[in-house]
């Protein structure tokens, strides 16, 4: 029989092990990408057309399109979802029918991106006519992304405490004040948290794009939002799966490192616009 200091020391072993083990992992497959990849990384692979298909030259269309994707994405995707999360979090009423709609929204955030991908395909492609644009693309993408932004954002709402909206309605302030100057202002680092996981989701999709933005001209840049563009994971998944010599799987894992450079500059920025801009807020 374990007396309760060892059975303390065990567990602690144990869950420490978990916490170390996925940061290992995540580091090794991060180090992995870099070793193999670095080699290709110059100024004429960042900057560069893509030529054969992707195999040669470099990825910077792939860069631009990536970028214009997800903006669309955010610009769509941040109103609704945190809109939404402010009605579910403060005005709709504890029934049914709102029981069901955070249903459905759970249901949405599981649907396998391809699923996402094909809708968007049908919906926005064909029937809308939008053909294959970045506007496509960042709105399918806005449609897989809006579930995690609104249950992170009333998650983050309904963290405040309850006496923060109780003390301004005793100061006279009404609802839309007290949600405005009150809770949005105090919930402001947990809305950016879900904002970010959306985008690292966004960032690094392949399906939804591939079936609503398509492969992009490899010879010019987008001039408008209705234009093909190719994003990164595209542009990996291509040269990937065509690559049949050293210096094509080079360019590949070269991809790779920038889209995860690039994801970590952004999230980086992200972060510090969040601190910088909650610390105002609440100042």
């Amino acid at each position: 029989m374990l007396k309760p200091n060892q059975v303390e020391k065990i567990m602690r072993t144990v869950l420490g092990l978990t916490a170390i083990i996925p940061v290992a992992i995540m580091l090794y497959i991060f180090g992995y990408l870099v070793v193999n990849g670095i080699s290709a990384i110059n100024p004429e692979f960042l900057l560069g057309f893509p030529r054969m298909g992707g195999i040669e030259g470099g990825i910077f269309p792939a860069i631009v399109g990536t970028i214009n994707v997800v903006v669309i994405c955010l610009i769509v995707a941040i109103p609704l979802g945190v809109g939404a999360a402010i009605y579910l979090a403060e005005y709709a009423p504890n029934n049914q029918l709102t029981k069901t709609i955070r249903f459905f929204v759970e249901c949405l955030a599981g649907i396998p991106s391809i699923i996402i991908g094909l809708f968007g395909y049908i919906f926005l492609v064909h029937y809308l006519k939008l053909g294959f644009s970045i506007l496509a693309g960042g709105l399918a993408l806005a449609f897989m992304v809006l579930p995690w932004t609104i249950r992170a954002s009333e998650e983050a709402i309904k963290a405040i405490p309850q006496h923060y909206r109780e003390a301004s309605f005793a100061l006279g302030a009404g609802k839309w004040q007290t949600i405005k100057n009150v809770v949005l202002k105090t919930a402001f680092p947990g809305i950016c948290t879900g904002i970010l996981l959306a985008f690292g989701k966004a960032i690094g999709e392949t399906a939804v794009v591939l079936f609503t933005a398509g492969m992009g001209s490899v010879a010019s840049l987008p001039t408008s939002i209705f234009d093909s563009a190719r994003t990164l994971p595209v542009h990996l998944y291509i040269v990937a799966t065509t690559a049949h010599t050293t210096t094509a799987f080079e360019k590949a894992y070269g991809t790779a490192v920038v889209l995860l450079g690039l994801f970590l500059i952004l999230t980086l920025g992200a972060i510090f616009l969040r601190n910088y801009y909650g610390k105002m807020l609440r100042g």
